[in-house]
């Protein structure tokens, strides 16, 4: 998410209505402004909305799907990139 209000509206709600709308299984939203990553899974049509932060292992069909093994955290998406 970008710094913003419009960003914000952009990210949380036009995109959600606009992903549900097109059937799109699973899409995350990385906040590093809230430090948290939401995580938005299509069921019966409607997403349902998971959070997570610092080190809780993400949830997502996706990688479940993939095969991921070694868990995920938040911290470790929200921390990507930067130098150690």
């Amino acid at each position: 998410v970008s710094p913003g209000k419009q960003n914000l509206d952009r990210d949380y709600r036009y995109k959600r209505s606009q992903y549900e709308a097109r059937g799109i299984q699973e899409y995350w939203i990385i906040d590093s402004i809230q430090a948290k990553m939401t995580v938005f899974t299509l069921f019966e049509g409607l997403y349902e909305e998971a959070v997570f932060t610092g080190d809780q292992a993400i949830a997502s069909m996706l990688l479940q799907e993939s095969g991921q093994i070694t868990p995920l955290t938040a911290a470790q998406v929200l921390n990507a990139g930067e130098k150690p």
